[in-house]
């Protein structure tokens, strides 16, 4: 069943691509929340080199958040308790929750430490998250599956498709390799990878597995800290550049 509108049909390859496949609702929703992530983000940024104050109620500075978790519950109970079906209501609820989702998860690294992180180096999960909602909504958008499972397919295919990858991918999980194993879900050969490479040395895995192997435990230590040494730098300018520089006004 086709549920859209065709909104960007002058797009080339728009109909067939993605109105055609019904994807239309999961691109919405993703525009609005990359939308709305570069709108706040950019605000954000000039807020506090020009000083500009953020809303308050009752004296009580209110993050975004706030008006994020408001706007996703309220287009969720919307979808649930009315049911729309295809039309321009349904796409509209996509993009409130695309919008809220945005406006909570950019302010992740707040509810995670349940402290003011924002512009703190522990902010940057803030742009961990969004990076991996973006990839996320990306595979969703390509409605993409485990194995490549069609979600029409009789349910004990993906059942066993899924029962054969979920051990793959909770060894991953324990390995500290979360990367592999949130993203193994949809594409197996990313899970496999990272049940075989060896653990993050501050994984269960590693407390369970290397704690009597030295050697290992010591490769993985050696291969983690040349790891950071190579990536950490090119991730902190390309964090940068999305969520802005950590530190105080202007830096």
């Amino acid at each position: 069943m086709i549920s859209g509108m065709d909104v960007f049909r002058i797009l080339p390859g728009y109909e067939t691509a993605v109105y055609s496949t019904g994807r239309e609702p999961a691109f919405i929703m993703m525009l609005a929340f990359a939308l709305t992530f570069i709108i706040v983000r950019g605000y954000t940024r000039l807020a506090r080199i020009r000083g500009w104050g953020s809303a308050s109620f009752g004296g009580v500075h209110t993050h975004h958040l706030v008006f994020g978790i408001i706007l996703a519950f309220v287009a969720g109970a919307l979808d649930f308790g009315f049911s729309p079906g295809p039309g321009p209501a349904f796409l509209l609820l996509a993009a409130a929750f695309g919008c809220g989702m945005a406006l909570v998860l950019d302010e992740f690294a707040l509810v995670f430490h349940l402290q003011d992180v924002y512009w703190e180096q522990a902010g940057r999960k803030s742009i961990d998250a969004v990076v991996v909602a973006l990839l996320l909504g990306g595979l969703i958008i390509l409605q993409s599956t485990p194995f490549g499972t069609n979600l029409n397919d009789a349910a004990w295919v993906i059942a066993a498709d899924v029962a054969l990858n979920l051990p793959i991918v909770v060894i991953a999980a324990l390995k500290g390799r979360a990367f592999y194993a949130l993203f193994g879900i949809f594409i197996p050969t990313l899970a496999l990878i990272g049940a075989i490479r060896l653990a993050q040395p501050d994984s269960v895995w590693s407390r369970r597995y290397y704690r009597s192997r030295p050697r290992k435990l010591e490769r993985a230590r050696h291969r983690h800290e040349k790891y950071l040494a190579r990536w950490r730098s090119r991730k902190e300018r390309v964090w940068d550049l999305i969520g802005g520089k950590v530190g105080g006004p202007g830096k």
